[in-house]
């Protein structure tokens, strides 16, 4: 399907000629020399929105001229005129745990079209899609030579239904591609691969054109690809299919922050050290909400899987996206991955003519900006919760037990036997240690450098401590071709880093169960028990039900810590075990020179292999291959099926939109705290035979072993409904000292949040949620929201919001509301006790204020004044026809 532009911009419209060959692009000088504006010291990360803005003007995309000069006044302003606008990315990006739920959707909505007497077949992507499946794998088998197909074999066992599933979507959808289980990551996969940085397509007139490759992922790390100068960021699976489907994102020109990089990396350090410290920077700084652009001396000696790796973390600092313009390494990379030569020399040409190029007269203007030397950077970890927690390599065995005392409040050196084994298990071991995540598994640097960690070490006749479950799941299949190219899987091997997949595992919570004996122990004692990974996510009850303390590192101290067994080390001098003649081993024993890892990465990482490993990409295995599905237009919903489930959004719904009401006398579902994140909400990992979900499936006869994950259950609305607010580490304000997903009933008794809510459901009584501030940080799931919503909860009341959670929340019919004033949940005193209404909703603006009336438990009434977070006029919409998949799908079907 051809690219459709705007027709009455030809003022814009230039030919450029590359290797004798003529490709039409919209030219931001031409723009200038129109009378648009001076567009020469824009950050090349708004170049990027504002040729989105020129290539669209004057078609009926509602851009409008006005919008066009508003990047010059952004400019004139110093960086700041957020202006709304209605931005289209190229193309979008899935994973399967958000992507299922999102073909899910789609399929309802071909149901619901016909139910409003339309036709099936306008339920297409209008744009091409890439669902990446890369979220199922599970580390079950791991640390021998038949992990990797034990776990691919059970992989498919338990997603089956899901993979017939998607099947049929790769059928039934045009522009919609499936690349198979086993592959990659989809932001590596993305980035080696996917990724052109220069997009070509042809328009409604059968022009060739060029332009910026864009994207937005339904994956929060979709930003990695930043490293490579595509402008990408995560939305909810719900934005993502409203883009497909040709609605615009809405969005307010950002503010851009100027990150400068000077100097060089030091010896000992690697690219994680450095994206440690950038977050630690960038969260101190603050900037949700906005582009970062990454600038300076430095980059000139800063590969682009560094960049890449930066990048990929932007959700982690907090930013929209952390954004790298073109340069000579841009174009090395992009040659060296094996692109053709032409987009290569495509990519230079278009870049250099329309003002994307970085060299060293580059020097935009920022909105503000922040610097840091390179030279400066020391190894490090982060923990035990969050990201931006950075520590010190040599401060981290100190910091562990501070946090001991003050966070998890339990005493170190408590030791509890382990059934059947030699050694004790203590708070401080490492249980867990998994080179895992695409933050990481893309970098051949730190790849290469825990290989030659694991063959010193290997030498040496060191080895995992045997409580250590030790795992290897790199972000594609080249990372596996240049390890064994250079000799180092099979030293890997030798300290328990067998391959376990390709694809998310431990960073999402897939890191299978840990020995059953270790687990119990950690139970018996209240162990604060550990994990080390080379992910990019630590947040509570994420990686495993049986770790409480989570801690971020690059590949090499991944494999240190798996040598150590504990994080009560100072693993920077301590001594990490004895060698086979009992001398002490030290860590600068083991570590490898920056000149070791860059001759082995010279040799072994090459054009022809990644050329070789994704020229039948999305042909897959012959598993895949097997994989049997229909050719229906329209889905036949399996009444048996425990994954697939035909939601209720649409069903029923009429022509009409309905009108935003007040709400009235609503009851409080939770009152929950700061840094509430979407794995609190709705949790991707395993769940018990206790739970809701749990109760659901054994009601169905399902067994406990192929319970699977949440995640691998979002096409199921039943389960997830039940998921809601259902994270092990939850801590809902109405309960003293309870963790989970649990609250008050009607009746004031505790019970579960699903129960309580489908009890004031019955009831007919409107819920609101109150949290703190940075509410809904983390991952971009949509199922926080439609969990939310489908709980029955009208309000979500917070100090501050992470953006792509807010949009979610308004993306379902769910109004966020922010606190003014100084209020907080703290400051009212709020029990959730209290019913609570909201008033003004009737003739709401965007960032209105309105009036909230709390009525306490002993009759007394509160009126505060509420900020609501619905920001642009298209989401008042969304709202009135209950949500913005409703207000595409009315649209279709009068079209």
């Amino acid at each position: 399907m051809p690219i459709t532009v705007g027709q009455d911009n030809a003022k814009a419209r230039r030919t450029l000629s590359v290797n004798g060959k003529s490709i039409s692009y919209y030219s931001i000088p031409a723009a200038t020399e129109a009378g648009f504006g001076d567009f020469s010291k824009l950050p090349a990360a708004l170049k990027v929105v504002l040729e989105n803005m020129l290539r669209f003007e004057d078609g009926g995309f509602s851009v409008s001229t006005d919008d066009i000069k508003a990047f010059a006044e952004w400019g004139a302003q110093g960086g700041k005129n957020p202006r709304e606008i209605a931005y289209r990315p190229a193309r979008v990006l899935m994973q399967d745990f958000t992507g299922v739920p999102a073909v899910v959707d789609l399929a309802a909505m071909r149901d619901g079209i016909v139910g409003l007497k339309g036709s099936a077949a306008k339920i297409n992507p209008l744009v091409p899609v890439d669902l990446v499946i890369d979220h199922s794998v599970m580390i079950d088998e791991f640390g021998n030579p038949r992990a990797f197909q034990m776990n691919v074999d059970r992989e498919y066992e338990r997603n089956m239904e899901r993979y017939q599933f998607l099947k049929w979507g790769q059928n039934a959808f045009d522009n919609f591609r499936v690349v198979p289980p086993g592959t990659g990551i989809c932001h590596q996969v993305n980035l080696e691969y996917l990724a052109q940085t220069v997009w070509t397509d042809t328009d409604q007139n059968g022009e060739e054109v060029a332009y910026p490759d864009t994207l937005v992922g339904t994956d929060s790390h979709t930003t990695m690809v930043n490293g490579a100068a595509v402008l990408g960021w995560g939305v909810g699976g719900i934005e993502a299919e409203a883009a497909m489907l040709g609605q615009p994102i809405s969005m307010l020109i950002p503010e851009v922050v100027g990150f400068e990089l000077t100097g060089e990396m030091v010896e000992g350090t690697t690219g994680t050290d450095l994206v440690l410290k950038v977050v630690e920077m960038l969260r101190a700084k603050g900037v949700v909400g906005k582009f970062v652009e990454f600038y300076g001396t430095g980059l000139d000696r800063l590969p682009l899987a560094d960049r890449a790796t930066i990048a990929n973390m932007a959700p982690e600092y907090g930013a929209t996206c952390g954004f790298f313009p073109i340069d000579g390494e841009t174009l090395r990379y992009l040659r060296n991955t094996g692109r053709d030569e032409d987009r290569i020399a495509l990519v230079e040409a278009y870049a250099k003519e329309n003002g994307f190029w970085r060299d060293a007269d580059y020097n935009p203007v920022y909105t503000s900006t922040l610097s840091l030397d390179m030279g400066t950077i020391v190894p490090a970890i982060s923990g035990p919760k969050r990201p931006q927690d950075y520590v010190a390599l040599t401060d981290a065995k100190s910091a562990f037990a501070n946090e001991m005392e003050e966070t998890f409040k339990r005493p170190m050196g408590k030791e509890v036997a382990v059934k059947g084994e030699d050694y004790t298990m203590e708070s401080g071991k490492v249980v867990i240690a998994s080179i895992t995540s695409c933050t990481n598994t893309s970098n051949p640097y730190v790849m290469i450098g825990a290989g030659l960690v694991a063959r010193k070490a290997a030498a040496l006749g060191l080895d995992r401590k045997p409580w250590v479950k030790t795992s290897l799941a790199p972000g594609s299949q080249v990372v596996s071709a240049y390890l064994e190219a250079a000799g180092l899987q099979e030293d890997l091997d030798k300290v328990g880093f067998n391959l376990v997949g390709y694809g998310c595992t431990t960073c999402i919570g897939n890191s299978g169960p840990i020995q059953q004996e270790i687990s119990e122990a950690i139970a018996e004692g209240d162990l604060v028990a550990t994990s080390v990974l080379s992910g990019n996510r630590n947040f509570e009850g994420r990686i495993s039900p049986d770790v409480r303390a989570n801690y971020l590192a690059s590949p090499p101290l991944v494999v240190a810590y798996a040598l150590a067994g504990t994080m009560d080390i100072n693993l920077a001098s301590d001594v990490i075990a004895q060698d086979k003649d009992g001398n002490d081993v030290y860590l600068k024993d083991i570590w490898p020179s920056t000149q070791e890892v860059a001759e082995l990465v010279e040799r072994t990482v090459t054009r022809e292999a990644f050329q070789s490993k994704y020229a039948d990409v999305f042909k897959g295995d012959e598993k895949w291959q097997a994989v049997e599905t229909t050719d229906a237009e329209t889905y036949d919903w399996p009444a048996a099926s425990t994954y697939i489930q035909n939601p209720p959004y649409f069903q029923g719904m009429g022509t009409e939109p309905g009108t935003i009401s007040n709400i009235e006398n609503a009851k409080v579902l939770a009152v929950l705290g700061d840094m509430v994140t979407t794995d609190h909400i709705s949790p991707a990992g395993s769940f018990a035979t206790t739970t809701p979900a749990g109760q659901y499936l054994l009601e169905r006869q399902v067994q406990p072993r192929e319970f699977n994950s949440y995640g691998s259950r979002r096409g199921n609305h039943e389960i997830m409904m039940r998921g809601t607010f259902a994270n092990i580490r939850i801590k809902n304000e109405m309960l003293d000292g309870v963790e989970g997903g649990y609250t008050k009933g009607p009746d004031g008794a505790q019970t579960s949040i699903f129960d309580a809510s489908m009890a004031h459901q019955e009831n007919g009584t409107p819920l609101v949620v109150f949290g703190g501030e940075q509410y809904g940080a983390g991952s971009s799931r949509d199922w926080a929201a439609k969990g939310t919503a489908l709980l029955g909860v009208k309000a979500v009341i917070a100090e501050s919001f992470e953006r792509i959670h807010r949009s979610n929340l308004v993306g379902m019919g769910v109004i966020p509301f922010e606190f003014t004033g100084g209020d907080s949940r703290k400051s009212l005193g709020l029990t959730g006790e209290e019913t609570v209404s909201i008033s003004g909703l009737d003739t709401i603006q965007p960032l209105q204020e309105v009036p909230c009336s709390i009525t306490f438990a002993d009759g007394s009434v509160k009126e505060i004044t509420l900020k609501c977070r619905i920001d642009t006029a298209p989401e008042i919409e969304y709202i009135e026809h209950g949500g913005v998949l409703h207000y595409v799908l009315r649209n279709l079907a009068k079209s």
